[in-house]
């Protein structure tokens, strides 16, 4: 779920695309659906798609799904072969930051009326839109939150998760004194993905890194500056470690060693995993805390039926089928992964789970990068100065100077 990425920020936010030409969507016509169709999806959500798909094959008995599962660090270079060779699946799940690259091909068919975008989180179906129009639906998101030790909390003398960025900071300065923490949080000090810890505490300042009708890059504001310097004061102070070692956040979590991360849902079943019975009780997960507004960065994947396609009418009628409330649900309990579809949270699947309503809270402020075809560019640059700036003490201010520059040369695409 990691590396299936977002593409614009939602809520009114600027980073949410606004211009470009509409295009029209075609209607799809009524009936059930027939003919074949072939899809493609990635990781996990590729080998147990085919179950999920029963149901719909059910539904329209003279429809047939063939699903092909494919592995995520080869899924790019396939599908933009696949483009260039005319041989794309029907529907596939999309990897978010590939939304603009994909329709500047010209490869995705724009989103039709048959499919309720206001039933998705608006920042979820923010991700889908490039240049003001629609070219997939959300299929399931994520969110990131503060996870964070109650046990080790309480006997530093504090009961409640911050909601602040100085209670996060003051927080981390009462962990560090307990007995076996070494480090109070972690966070990335730069390397591949830490632009998602940094760009949500620009959002909470009220920060963007694009204006408003995606024509200049705002990297170097005072806003996103003072955010920067925020992220940098966490290992300049001896909060967080310069140098951690690649995959022992859980634990090192449940050890106490380092009592406090930023992550998504998955986390909860790899830390209990790891701590064994009863530990689900010694942590809880918290809302980002605010500075302007709480904010946190949004993933999860998109489904996109490929302009290509000699089936559209079923292509679409398969992707609203997997968009219906109670299909949510139950992609949920097969998978665990989290509806996009608003109302599916009522479920008593999802509501009995305290921890798991936290991320549900947080998906109504979670936003994401502009929908560009440059972005993983940018985004490798953005990663480079975040870790000059945590790294080898550069100025905050200079590093963003510097990413400004570099962003506005490679351009939106």
């Amino acid at each position: 779920m990691a590396l299936a990425l977002v593409g614009t920020a939602a809520c009114g936010r600027a980073d949410t695309p606004t211009g470009g030409q509409q295009s029209p969507a075609q209607e799809v016509s009524t009936g059930a659906a027939s003919g074949t169709l072939t899809v493609w999806a990635m990781g996990a959500e590729g080998e147990a798609l085919p179950e999920l798909v029963q149901g719909f094959q059910q539904e329209n008995p003279d429809v047939t799904v063939n699903v092909t599962a494919i592995p995520w660090d080869s899924a790019h270079d396939r599908f933009t072969a696949a483009i260039a060779a005319g041989t794309t699946p029907d529907v596939a799940q999309v990897g978010t930051t590939w939304m603009g690259e994909f329709v500047g091909l010209n490869a995705l068919d724009p989103t039709p009326d048959l499919i309720d975008a206001d039933s998705f989180f608006e920042g979820a179906q923010a991700t889908t839109e490039v240049g003001g129009t629609s070219y997939a639906v959300p299929w399931y998101v994520e969110t990131r939150v503060l996870y964070y030790r109650t046990d080790i909390a309480e006997a530093a003398g504090i009961t409640s998760p911050p909601t602040t960025w100085d209670e996060l900071k003051s927080m981390a300065e009462a962990l560090k004194g307990q007995e076996g923490v070494r480090w109070p949080i972690s966070i990335q000090p730069g390397g591949t993905g830490s632009w998602q810890t940094v760009l949500p505490l620009m959002w909470s300042n009220g920060g963007q890194v694009v204006n408003d009708d995606e024509t200049a890059f705002t990297f170097d504001t005072p806003e996103n500056t003072e955010a920067l310097e925020y992220y940098q004061s966490f290992f300049t102070e001896g909060l967080a470690n310069t140098a951690p070692t690649s995959g022992t956040t859980e634990a090192d979590f449940v050890s106490g060693a380092v009592p406090m991360f930023i992550s998504g849902p998955w986390m909860m079943a790899s830390v209990e995993n790891i701590g064994g019975e009863g530990f689900a009780d010694s942590y809880d997960v918290a809302v980002m805390p605010t500075k302007e507004s709480s904010a946190s960065f949004i993933g999860g994947s998109n489904l996109a039926v490929f302009s290509a396609t000699q089936n559209r009418d079923a292509a679409w009628k398969l992707v609203e089928y997997l968009s219906q409330e109670q299909t949510q649900v139950e992609w949920f309990g097969m998978t665990t992964d989290l509806p996009s579809v608003q109302t599916a949270w009522d479920a008593q699947e999802l509501q009995a789970d305290e921890k798991l309503a936290t991320f549900g809270t947080q998906l109504e402020t979670a936003y994401a990068p502009p929908a560009i075809q440059t972005w993983e560019q940018v985004a490798n640059a953005f990663d480079s100065q975040v870790e000059r700036v945590t790294i080898t003490g550069s100025d905050a201010g200079e590093a963003l100077t510097a990413l400004q520059q570099e962003a506005t040369s490679i351009g939106m695409g």
